[in-house]
């Protein structure tokens, strides 16, 4: 030995050329074998992440359509109820006057009826006074004639009575 720490020799060069090209074949056959497949994986669910975030994104551009479609569709619900319930308004204030309008005409019918047989209560007891007042005058011009006049005088006089009387003084209200 000479002293030194290690010898370069030839056998060592061919060992380590040896040696660099067991690693490279292994490195090559290990690389074919073990990181081909792992990329294989690697890459398959790197497409499948990349697939569902795609789809991801397409469900959630989806929603967000959707979201704006309901938005509308309640947006227009709301003005169509609003509109019933405008509608339903005038339609119960037109109700409301034709049913006041209704009460009216029976309130004024009644009262014209009230007044017909107001009027007709008075005439029938008009005629009733006239004809107690009738009678009265005929039993008292009946006592005063019994005692004063003949029964001729008391005939004659009763027509004059009736033609000075005349049709016009029964109509008379």
């Amino acid at each position: 030995m000479d002293g030194r720490i290690f010898g370069l020799d030839i056998q060592l060069g061919f060992d380590v050329i040896f040696e660099a090209i067991a690693i490279l074949i292994m490195f090559v056959l290990l690389s074919y074998l073990l990181f081909e497949p792992v990329r294989k994986i690697l890459e398959d669910r790197k497409k499948k992440v990349a697939g569902q975030l795609d789809q991801a994104q397409k469900d959630q551009e989806e929603a967000a359509r959707l979201r704006a479609e309901y938005e509308g569709k309640i947006k227009n619900i709301e003005k169509e109820a609003d509109e019933i319930l405008t509608q339903a308004r005038k339609k119960a204030l037109k109700r409301e006057e034709e049913i006041v309008q209704e009460a009216k005409e029976e309130a004024a019918r009644r009262i014209a009826r009230a007044d017909h047989e107001i009027e007709l209560q008075k005439a029938k007891v008009q005629d009733q006074m006239k004809k107690e007042m009738v009678q009265v005058a005929v039993m008292m011009a009946g006592k005063i004639i019994a005692e004063k006049i003949t029964e001729e005088e008391q005939d004659s006089l009763v027509d004059a009575t009736l033609k000075e009387m005349g049709d016009q003084t029964w109509l008379q209200k």
